[in-house]
């Protein structure tokens, strides 16, 4: 296993917004950098894109004093063929899209074109480390890191290991997380030994989607617009947009294959609605294709916030997440949930649902089995840590 000190060249597979984020940060850190997707164009385009971001970055003062961005850009490098960019490369970060069967085909192939030592990250915001490298000649190099976006700003990663990651590997990416840059301060490099699909974060951000989801269906029928949904979400001031926008901002493809997934990994209730699963049969994707719950072809759509439908609850996003966040500390995925607050706070800016949950678990517990009386969706029944308040004594 190579040294931390002798990792000097790192490749990012996949040019999108992930990915240029990531090596830019790695730019920063002072490693040579490949950046490798599949046409020239994406390509140039992005390194001009990383060129721009260093140059907000060093107005910022976040550059080495007597560094230039030249000196910086020429460590980087662009490359259209895999299997040789790979070749010298110490450590490789993937970032293409989420895809259990390309994630999976990438790692092959980098691993079987690159040093022995080389250890192969991938960004996955979904999928099993263990999956992910299950036909690799090297699963023991394998790990995840988690990045959020955009990942020059929000200073967490999560790093962790699958069945056969060995600890050294683990040590390493953990390490290299530390030492990539945030313009925030500190990049936070959460190392986390037990799998979970999700990671942290997203463990705690998707099930809240079945509730978003079922109301979705319920406003459908009803025939109550989406402006008094997003209404309901934005009185309470606990989240910065409401969800039919947010869904629409992020892609509401994103949100169904995700679901997809979980449904297959944790339970049939993550199974997507049918408002979700039309729009995407339709094609309508939200801001990226011009339509979604709103019509985005004439730029930021005007949503009026005058009415609300009285349907969604935005303190049960926060239940739900605390009943989550209890059933990481069950499964010994973290010993206390002060880093489960830390990673939502750093790598999404929303306070974790610990603080509230303290003075709230009895209520949110009731308010959990009432809809899972209505909805009949029982993964989201509270856990035997949330009902009892036992989460209360495990802060580290």
């Amino acid at each position: 296993m190579v040294d931390i000190s002798k990792i000097k060249n790192i490749t990012v597979i996949g040019a999108g917004v992930m990915g240029y984020g990531i090596a830019q940060v790695a730019l920063m850190a002072g490693f040579n950098v490949t950046l490798v997707d599949v046409k020239e164009n994406i390509l140039d385009n992005v390194l001009a894109k990383i060129e721009e971001g260093l140059k907000k970055a060093q107005i910022k003062g976040k550059l080495d004093e007597g560094v230039s961005i030249s000196n910086i850009m020429s460590r980087c490098r662009k490359s259209i063929d895999l299997s040789s960019a790979v070749k010298e490369s110490d450590f490789v970060f993937e970032a293409v899209v989420e895809k259990l069967d390309i994630k999976k085909q990438i790692c092959n192939l980098v691993l079987e074109n690159s040093p022995p030592h080389c250890i192969f990250a991938s960004n996955t915001s979904t999928f099993r480390i263990t999956d992910i490298a299950a036909d690799s000649n090297r699963p023991e190099n394998v790990i995840g890191m988690h990045f959020f976006l955009p990942v020059v700003l929000q200073c967490c990663v999560e790093v962790m290991k699958g069945e056969k990651t060995s600890d050294r590997v683990l040590d390493i990416g953990v390490e290299i997380g530390e030492r990539l840059p945030c313009l925030k301060g500190k990049r936070l490099s959460v190392r986390i030994e037990k799998e979970s699909p999700g990671f942290i974060a997203n463990r705690l951000l998707m099930p809240p989607i079945i509730y978003l989801s079922w109301i979705f269906d319920i406003a459908f029928e009803k025939g109550i617009p989406w402006e008094q949904i997003d209404a309901d979400a934005e009185a309470r001031k606990l989240i910065p947009m409401g969800p039919c926008e947010l869904t629409d901002y992020l892609g509401v493809d994103t949100s169904y294959n995700v679901l997809k997934s979980y449904e297959k990994i944790f339970s049939t209730d993550f199974a997507p609605g049918k408002v979700l699963t039309n729009l995407v049969s339709e094609g309508n994707l939200g801001r990226k294709t011009g339509r979604g719950f709103y019509d985005w072809t004439a730029g930021k759509p005007e949503i009026h916030l005058d009415k609300k439908a009285g349907i969604l609850n935005p303190e049960m996003t926060m239940a739900i997440m605390l009943n989550e966040g209890c059933k990481l500390l069950e499964e010994n995925i973290v010993s206390g949930y002060k880093i489960i607050d830390d990673v939502m706070l750093t790598g999404t800016s929303m306070p974790g649902p610990f603080g509230p949950g303290k003075r709230n678990y009895v209520k949110w517990s009731k308010m959990l089995d009432e809809f899972v009386e209505i909805s009949d969706k029982t993964y989201l029944k509270p856990c035997a840590l949330m009902r009892s308040g036992g989460f209360i004594n495990m802060r580290k």
